[in-house]
């Protein structure tokens, strides 16, 4: 490896100039690669309300609506607005009472279930069918036209609207998040660092790693808009480690062949593939824990990330190099001194009274685990929005005047006899929260042939085998009272109809709930596993993996139990990916500290000195690791309006500084108390030591 080492350093410019041209196709990729803003899209397609959401598209040309509310409209001019919705490009349809009555009869003399559906008060209400699905890029597109054409008297709610306000707060945030994250990230660096110009090139670099990992994702077809923003974050907070090491190796090269910096450098990048290879598994490890998800959003943000690691691996031993000899000389102007210059003294402190780590570790352990166990999580996409988005608030105003939250669609077999129709639709709705049903029936009455029922209200009610009820809710979507009123309605629907379906946002999003409880326990049992593994192989060690995957679980548990502790409730994303994205990206500031106790082990000094200077050595570098991650996460925590990826960010922040301080704090107590195990439990952990007594006493 030194030979290509050597190799890379005599070719920087080279090397630079393919770099940068990379960055054209990089581009292209980036700009072409589709972002899907809808996390529902990616349940499991065997779920029957995911095969319902395409039958829907298949059988009517129809794959989402919105609740449209008009609030002190008169009604020829209400009837002026359907009209214009109708012609907005990718509306199907747009269902509203005159599809059934003239707007000249009072609305007095209604049927009583049209009365309860489409009025209330001044208000009106109708529904909007489009021809494409919730997320599509034409289904928002009509959502921004009818907004334009609508007034304040209008509210236009649904899911495609909340679809396509999260595109627009991502589109305006995600480029500001990339600026906080490099400017924390360059303070840090300059804070903790020995040049004014080598924080610039570590972000130079880690930028074109970032860029080149966004190209590749064209390959996916499409990300995610979770993997969209945390992309570049994520990326710099776990992979500037690398450069740290590249240029500390680089500088200790200097020394040993002065003069020579194609030699040095070539050496340095042997050191740090080889340091980084090892250290980046756990990282990539703990990312692909992710794909293990039935709920296809975990293995959309693990491949995007893990790929990110590896890539940024690349462009530390080929890019990063090139630009640091390219600028040698002006690093060397632009030195200053650091400004922390010793850790001994706390380092000192900390291992002297290694008990009173032990005794705070046990007292906390109880409560971070209870309080990890009892986080409230919530499912509610909508949830993670400001209240004052045009979605939300066209939400609260359907609640408001027509106390109602959801609509669930009924898709059972056309051919279904008329009476049986009034009689489920009559069980549908005796159960507690619905506020209406509306079929085929509601609309013309059952005794009318269906010869004489109106075109435009069979296409959009019939298909070739399906007929579609409507079932209004009081309850919102993601609460335990509609997951129990989808599954009785479900129930009824079966008792009528085997393949009768319950589909609509509150029933996909029950699935989402039951899918992610299950992901959250593989999720974390995968990451555990695959990371304890590759510290035994690393180790050769029983003891070690239990020792460092408990530590960091700590952590982990400490860093959940605060929301619990402080009343606050987390998306489900982030209960889900945090475990897997802390553990692999923070394992290794116990390894680091691991690796030097071990060999200082292995030069022959007892267990206290061994500890005592492992902890020196490496806790400057746990801490500018640490502080790098919270540096790339935490801005977005103060800035994201999107909870989903602002709570994602304060659990990565939170969790590095905590797992920094667990590991400077707590794993040097672990190692005085198991040294005999761990010499013990692991194989040739003493092996030098064993080797330099053979040596002594010959």
């Amino acid at each position: 490896m030194v030979n290509t080492g050597k190799w890379i350093a005599k070719h920087r410019i080279i090397i630079l100039i393919l770099g940068v041209l990379l960055l054209i196709p990089a581009t292209i990729g980036t700009i072409k690669t589709r972002i899907n803003y809808d996390l529902l899209s990616y349940l499991p397609e065997h779920l029957e309300t995911v095969k319902g959401q395409d039958i829907l598209v298949d059988e009517y040309g129809m794959g989402a609506f919105s609740m449209v509310v008009v609030d002190g409209m008169d009604m020829k001019d209400v009837q002026k607005l359907e009209d214009q919705f109708s012609e907005v490009e990718h509306v199907k349809d747009v269902l509203w009472y005159d599809d059934v009555a003239d707007i000249s009869l009072p609305v007095e003399m209604l049927p009583s279930d049209l009365k309860k559906a489409f009025f209330n008060g001044d208000a009106t209400m109708m529904l909007v069918l489009f021809d494409n699905t919730t997320s599509s890029d034409q289904a928002m597109e009509a959502v921004t036209q009818m907004r334009q054409i609508a007034n304040k008297q209008v509210y236009i709610s649904g899911m495609t609207g909340i679809v396509t306000d999260i595109k627009n707060l991502c589109m305006s945030e995600v480029p500001i998040y990339v600026v906080i994250a490099a400017v924390l990230s360059f303070l840090v660096l300059e804070l903790t660092g020995t040049s004014f110009l080598v924080p610039l090139l570590f972000l130079l670099s880690v930028g074109v790693a970032i860029l080149y990992n966004m190209g590749t994702n064209i390959f996916l077809g499409e990300i995610s808009y979770i993997t969209q923003a945390l992309n570049a974050v994520l990326q710099l907070g776990v992979t500037m480690d690398y450069s740290i090491f590249l240029l500390n190796s680089y500088e200790e090269n200097k020394k040993r062949f002065p003069g020579d910096k194609e030699r040095a450098m070539g050496h340095a990048i042997s050191n740090t593939f080889k340091s980084v290879t090892g250290s980046s598994l756990t990282t990539v490890a703990g990312f692909l824990a992710l794909c293990f998800m039935t709920f296809a959003l975990g293995k959309n943000l693990g491949i995007v990330m893990a790929k990110g690691v590896v890539i940024g691996v690349i462009c530390c031993v080929t890019f990063l190099p090139s630009l640091l000899l390219v600028f040698d000389g002006a690093i060397e102007k632009t030195k200053h001194k650091p400004l922390i210059k010793s850790f001994d003294k706390p380092s000192a402190f900390i291992t002297k009274h290694y008990k009173v780590w032990v005794v705070i570790f046990l007292i906390m352990l109880v409560p971070a685990i209870y309080g990890n166990n009892h986080t409230k999580i919530y499912y509610n996409i909508a949830q993670s929005l400001p209240s004052t988005l045009d979605s939300n608030v066209a939400n609260d105003k359907l609640k408001e005047e027509f106390n109602m939250e959801n609509v669930h669609m009924v898709m059972i077999d056309k051919n279904m006899d008329g009476k049986e129709k009034s009689k489920m639709l009559d069980e549908i709705n005796s159960v507690k929260g619905v506020k209406w049903t509306l079929g085929l029936n509601s609309l013309v009455g059952p005794s009318v042939p269906d010869s004489m029922i109106p075109d435009d209200v069979k296409e959009m009610l019939q298909s070739d085998d399906y007929e579609l009820e409507f079932v209004c809710s009081k309850y919102a979507s993601a609460t335990d009272e509609v997951n129990a009123q989808v599954g009785e309605i479900s129930k009824i629907v079966k008792s009528y109809d085997k393949n009768g379906m319950v589909i609509g946002e509150a029933p996909l999003m029950k699935d989402l709930q039951d899918v992610t409880d299950v992901d959250l326990k593989m999720v974390n049992i995968v990451s555990i596993l695959a990371i304890f593994i590759i510290i035994m192989i690393v180790f050769k060690s029983i003891i070690l993996p239990v020792l460092l995957v408990a530590v960091i679980e700590f952590a982990i548990f400490v860093n959940m139990a605060i929301p619990y502790y402080m009343g606050v409730s987390l998306p489900f994303v982030a209960s889900i990916v945090i475990g897997s994205i802390q553990l692999g990206a923070t394992v290794d500031y116990a390894i680091l500290m691991t690796s030097r106790y071990q060999k200082e082990r292995q030069r022959g000094r007892d267990k206290r000195e061994a500890i005592s200077i492992a902890h020196k050595t490496s806790s400057l570098s746990i801490i500018t690791s640490g502080l790098s991650f919270f540096a790339a996460t935490f801005g977005i925590t103060c800035y994201s309006k999107v909870d989903m990826i602002g709570s994602i960010c304060t659990l990565l922040s939170r969790g590095a500084i905590i797992s920094m301080l667990v590991v400077i704090l707590i794993l040097p107590a672990m190692f005085m108390i198991f040294d005999k195990a761990i010499c013990k439990l692991s194989i040739n952990f003493l092996e030098n030591k064993k080797k330099e007594s053979s040596v002594s006493n010959s």
